[in-house]
């Protein structure tokens, strides 16, 4: 299927998709409060942050790590993978497909949740845990990113608000244009906000187990009510 399909199917229902997306942008902010307030001053959903702590790292600025900007650029780099290959695998099915990867990417977010019980995010320890932690959340948002690709809906990344920020910007009034997406563009931002207080909130409040765990809740719940009632089960090329 390719990206012209996804979005003809997706336009049966114009709003239900990017609605989709706007919660999964919400889990973004979960789990970059995790990450960076958590994990040792590491994006593991953001890659363009992570990429510059590690150049802080190997400029030696204190608290940032190369060994652990690698660890997730090396896990999100699998979790692509991984999302391209089932994109290809599934790709007769839209409904099939946006339900594997929720499935996968929700289990690996409750195999991190688990795995942080007993860990201690203000000391980094015990390091096996934040390593594994780095590379089950990355994994999970490679997985995550390379999917939101291929729907390739227009300001719904789900994990970067750059462009979509230019966009409003470029695009607006005060630049000669009309607003697109305005509205879509604006709620995007918010979104990926209202997760990062949330998570921040919860980091602090009770570590990161539970956000990890209300991160894979949301992203299985609400990709699965998207398939069962809008999604067809099939989209085959004409």
């Amino acid at each position: 299927m390719t990206g012209s399909n996804l979005e003809r199917v997706g336009r049966e229902r114009p709003a239900s998709l990017p609605l989709l997306l706007l919660v999964l942008t919400v889990t973004t902010g979960l789990i970059d409060a995790v990450s960076v307030l958590g994990l040792g001053r590491v994006f593991t959903a953001n890659m363009t942050g992570n990429v510059v702590f590690l150049g802080f790292a190997l400029a030696r600025v204190p608290g940032f790590s190369a060994v652990r900007s690698l660890a997730a650029l090396a896990a999100f780099l699998a979790g692509a993978v991984i999302g391209g290959r089932l994109g290809i695998r599934l790709d007769g099915s839209r409904g099939r497909w946006l339900a594997t990867v929720a499935v996968v990417e929700s289990s690996l977010l409750f195999a991190a949740a688990l795995t942080a019980v007993g860990y201690d995010g203000a000391q980094l320890v015990p390091v096996a845990r934040l390593y594994s932690l780095i590379g089950l959340t990355a994994v999970a948002m490679g997985l995550r990113n390379a999917t939101v690709r291929r729907l390739a809906v227009p300001d719904l990344t789900t994990t970067v608000l750059t462009l979509t920020l230019a966009g409003l910007g470029a695009d607006s009034s005060f630049a000669g244009g009309d607003n697109p997406r305005f509205a879509r563009r604006v709620a995007s931002v918010a979104a990926m906000l209202a997760g990062a207080v949330a998570g921040g909130m919860l980091v602090l409040a009770v570590g990161v187990a539970w956000p990890l765990a209300v991160s894979g809740a949301i992203t299985l719940l609400a990709t699965l009510i998207y398939v069962a009632r809008v999604a067809p089960p099939s989209a085959r090329r004409p």
